[in-house]
């Protein structure tokens, strides 16, 4: 059996995305999926599916790092993970049974995929503004009621992460910032890589019962992506966030359009 070629441009998107990923917790489904489909022309369905179990590993490393940081929340993390895991689940199962392989299914995919990076970037732009507004609102929201917000956000991430490989990051920080404010950015983002792993390592495996991997592109992803996490996590907090945030937004935004409209 041959070995998988290691191709240089893959290894170079996943180096440049995995050290946003370390450095932002946004990044991996929002500009890995995006660059397969758009730049490299990979089909909706493999690059979702081979995307999802990069992320799983990419994060994994980043957990590592945050965990070794303390950095990490594991009750908002479990919190999130009892809301997406069965939502996860359910959708893959509906999957497997109506088929990803038709050119409706594809469409389907690249523009439910362009309306999470636009409502991503949304959340990148606003993301001072709904911060506030959670610290405005934290003595409203009881523990139970911020318990049963928190796993109902991770239902909505398990499906949007199964169909589109994008969610975990952005959208998951973003609403922790509302709902958790008093805890400082970094554990938020830390906690939400956690929550990433378990969610896209149950959802790339069931994308490859569903024969949507490319394992030669994946290694290839994975050469790049590990060493990048892990220097991205080191450098989280002396990232200029508002910079960053940014000029994520405005990408996510082009991109966005970009599948929505094609």
């Amino acid at each position: 059996m041959a070995l998988p070629h290691i191709e240089l441009l893959y290894t170079f998107s996943g180096l440049f995305v995995g050290f946003l990923v370390g450095l932002t917790g946004v990044g991996g489904g929002s500009l890995m999926t995006p660059i397969l489909v758009l730049l490299f022309k990979v089909h909706p369905a493999t690059a979702v599916g081979t995307d999802l179990l990069y992320a799983a590993a990419t994060k994994a490393t980043g957990t590592l790092v945050h965990g070794l940081k303390g950095s990490v929340d594991w009750q908002v993390t479990t919190r999130l993970a009892a809301g997406s895991v069965p939502a996860a689940t359910v959708t893959l199962i509906l999957l497997h049974r109506y088929g990803m392989d038709t050119p409706g299914a594809s469409r389907l995919i690249q523009i439910v995929l362009g309306a999470a990076l636009l409502i991503t970037s949304l959340a990148l732009v606003f993301r001072p503004q709904l911060a506030k507004l959670g610290a405005g609102r934290q003595s409203v929201l009881t523990q139970g009621r911020t318990l049963g917000l928190t796993v109902l956000t991770g239902a909505v991430l398990g499906v949007l992460v199964s169909l589109t490989s994008v969610g975990a990051g952005a959208i998951g920080v973003t609403v922790l910032l509302l709902l958790y404010p008093q805890l400082p950015t970094t554990r938020i983002v830390g906690s939400d890589i956690a929550h990433a792993v378990p969610l896209t390592l149950l959802a790339g495996a069931g994308h490859w019962l569903l024969g949507s991997i490319d394992w030669s592109m994946l290694l290839s992803l994975l050469v790049g992506s590990l060493p990048g996490i892990a220097i991205g996590s080191y450098l989280s907090a002396r990232a200029p966030d508002a910079l960053l945030r940014n000029v994520l937004a405005a990408t996510l935004t082009l991109v966005g359009v970009k599948l929505v409209m094609s």
